[in-house]
């Protein structure tokens, strides 16, 4: 099991933090490209264009699949939401303040919500707490960095954090 990368976006949509954590064989890379000209949102369990026109896809248009594989959308508790495929999930965590992290892992990978909240707190000790930092600008911290990894280590171990990791 795998976690494959992870990314930070601030409350105006750009991308403030990238972590690749797994460099998957050649024949399996994508390519994704920013902004995204459609807005999807969760709709009755299921990913519906809510924004956007482009090569026939329309308002109302349900996402079935993305390259091919199946889609299947969920909100889970506590405003995180999910996005999971055939080969990957994709979790994403909203705070309150609008900050938003990403959590690409492999389907089987077991505690991505516990992860996605240490994910949280290590953004909140070593990025807000380092009076180099401003808000909403790229995150250059060598302790964020250094926890961040730890952190990822330990849940593919371990697949859980507990309340007092």
């Amino acid at each position: 099991m795998a976690i494959f990368s992870v990314y930070v976006v601030n409350k105006a949509g750009g991308l403030i933090y990238q972590l690749d954590s797994y460099a998957p064989r050649s024949e399996a890379e994508k390519t994704f490209s920013y902004p995204l000209d459609l807005l999807l949102k969760l709709h009755d369990d299921r990913v519906l264009v809510a924004f956007g026109q482009r090569d026939g896809i329309r308002v109302g248009h349900a996402v079935l699949a993305i390259n091919g594989m199946d889609v299947n959308g969920k909100l889970t508790a506590d405003g995180k939401e999910m996005l999971e495929t055939d080969t990957f999930k994709l979790h994403c965590f909203q705070t309150l303040t609008g900050i938003k992290f990403v959590v690409l892992a492999d389907p089987r990978q077991a505690g991505i919500d516990s992860l996605l909240r240490k994910i949280y707190e290590i953004y909140s000790d070593f990025a807000l707490k380092n009076p180099f930092y401003s808000l909403e600008m790229p995150i250059r911290c060598e302790l964020f960095d250094q926890n961040l990894k730890l952190a990822l280590e330990v849940a593919e171990k371990a697949g859980t954090f507990g309340p007092g990791s």
